[in-house]
């Protein structure tokens, strides 16, 4: 019986050690994903012409002309500046990201009817961006060591190969979302669709998901997406019109003064 026991036990050892490995290799292959997506090429700079279309039932879309400028400055220090163009009652509106090296980010949005600049409290993850299917923290940078990550599978998503990876935040508090399931296209490596989770829900809040990809300057981009929030169907669609890379654009660009004066940048729009 003793002889039983301690065969019992052993195999209990080792089956044990060998899912655990299984584990750490995982979550290490998942990790290395994670930075492969992060670090994927696109571009020193860029400016982007995009346009905004907002859809919810009963309603007629509307749509808005945006510009988006982005600036890596150093590893893992981003600075993005949003400004509408069009219609007349956002025209103007604008937002500041400066993404720091820390994983901290700050952000301030220019509101021309109020002739004023508001600082967004970093704590405000959540807050919809203009209206739109967007949070604040969607439009920040996301370092990898702010979660933890592990692989769940591979998917053909509308006949594209996919990893499924799960990012599930190292603190509570660093994010408005739970968990995230990303489909990485294992080829561009660009998200084609990414399931966003709350308040510890079993069904996603919002899925994103890419409609269009093109390769522009020899950077894979993404031409055309939807971001649905899935209770009630409103629906943030994203499609680029002009794009340009590596334009050399100055850090001056991002800044307070440049955020309060739409003339500034205007000779770097796309």
């Amino acid at each position: 019986m003793a002889n039983h026991l301690a065969i019992l036990q052993y195999a209990v050892a080792i089956f044990t050690s060998l899912f655990l490995a299984g584990q750490v290799w995982a979550d290490t292959v998942g990790v290395e994903l994670a930075q492969r997506v992060y670090d994927r090429p696109d571009g020193k700079d860029a400016a982007f012409a995009m346009t905004m279309t907002l859809t919810e039932k009963n309603r007629s879309p509307r749509v808005r002309k945006m510009l988006l400028y982005r600036l890596d400055q150093k590893a893992d220090e981003v600075s993005t500046l949003i400004r509408f163009t069009d219609p007349a009652d956002i025209e103007g509106t604008g937002l500041l990201t400066l993404d720091h090296a820390s994983g901290d980010s700050d952000q301030w949005i220019y509101l021309p009817a109020l002739e004023r600049t508001r600082r967004i409290d970093s704590n405000r993850k959540g807050g919809r961006f203009v209206n739109s299917d967007y949070y604040y923290e969607d439009l920040r940078d996301r370092q990898v060591n702010k979660d933890q990550h592990r692989i769940l599978g591979r998917e053909e998503l509308a006949g594209i190969p996919c990893e499924i990876l799960e990012s599930i935040p190292t603190e509570s508090g660093n994010s408005v979302y739970t968990k995230r399931i990303s489909w990485i296209d294992s080829v561009t490596l660009l998200p084609m669709r990414v399931d966003f989770f709350e308040k510890h829900q079993d069904q996603p809040s919002k899925r994103l998901l890419v409609v269009k990809r093109e390769k522009v300057q020899g950077y894979w981009t993404v031409m055309d997406s939807t971001l649905t929030t899935l209770s009630n169907g409103h629906q943030t669609r994203l499609t680029l019109e002009r794009t340009q890379y590596d334009r050399g654009l100055p850090a001056r660009l991002f800044t307070n003064q440049v955020l309060e004066d739409e003339s500034a940048e205007e000779d770097y729009r796309p």
